[in-house]
């Protein structure tokens, strides 16, 4: 406020010495002289009726400027909420992995980019079993160290997601066939190595099954997918903890 009232008086000291000014150039147009009383309303009046009024407008000024940061300052905020709500939106509350519809999104805005690359899906094995012998919660901490497993075992840029209950994919950006293998074989092995402990010193099995396929050109996320399916049942049905991989394309999955 102090700022208002002290730009509001050198605006009024202005305006008086215009007014001055002013009057002694145009009064000797008219033959006139700017007498003692005339110099004094050339200086009150502007002080009486400037002073006041640019404070008004320099306070009504200050309120708009700081309604204007604060209308920003929301916008901002908002923004950002939305930003995270998206984000949040995108992936699993539990694990953080993209959730289904995400995942296959990426997968798909991928395919249209490049040919190249693999797709795993990864199944825990026998997991329904965990639940009901020991409940949930202990099924969802069994969860979290598969998903430990799983983020340890894949390349930075590589794409996880969680696309069922205790199912997840992977999209091996730009992996080839015996880059994928090695992949798939190092997270089948980090979750055989977990020693997952319930009920004091009791440990539990975990593994995984996984079944793999190459990128193959042209070929549609539902192709792929179902070539990754079908790899993953045959690993399931012969034993589980297994890693069967192939390539998947149109041809192979018409014939299927």
């Amino acid at each position: 406020m102090a700022l208002v009232i002290f730009k509001a008086f050198w605006t009024a000291i202005a305006s008086a010495a215009a007014s001055v000014l002013l009057a002694l150039l145009v009064l000797p147009f008219f033959g006139a002289t700017l007498g003692s009383l005339g110099l004094m309303m050339c200086i009150v009046c502007p002080l009486v009726i400037a002073w006041p009024a640019s404070a008004y407008m320099f306070w009504q000024n200050d309120k708009l400027q700081a309604a204007h940061r604060e209308l920003s300052r929301a916008h901002a905020q908002l923004a950002a909420a939305h930003r995270r709500l998206a984000e949040k939106a995108r992936h699993d509350d539990m694990t953080g992995m993209l959730n289904r519809e995400s995942f296959f999104g990426v997968l798909e805005r991928a395919r249209r980019k490049t040919d190249s690359g693999a797709l795993l899906i990864i199944d825990a094995d026998h997991f329904k079993s965990i639940n009901d012998r020991f409940g949930h919660l202990t099924g969802d901490e069994a969860l979290l160290q598969i998903v430990a497993a799983l983020r340890g075992g894949v390349r930075s840029g590589d794409v996880l997601g969680r696309i069922g209950g205790e199912e997840f994919a992977a999209l091996l950006v730009g992996a080839s066939e015996e880059e994928a293998i090695r992949i798939a074989e190092r997270i089948r092995r980090q979750v055989e190595a977990i020693r997952f402990r319930v009920e004091g010193d009791r440990v539990i099995p975990l593994t995984v099954s996984i079944g793999g396929t190459l990128c193959a050109p042209g070929a549609t996320v539902s192709e792929l997918m179902r070539s990754a399916d079908r790899r993953l049942y045959e690993a399931k049905n012969r034993g589980r903890n297994l890693v069967i991989f192939g390539s998947g394309g149109k041809d192979e999955t018409e014939a299927a």
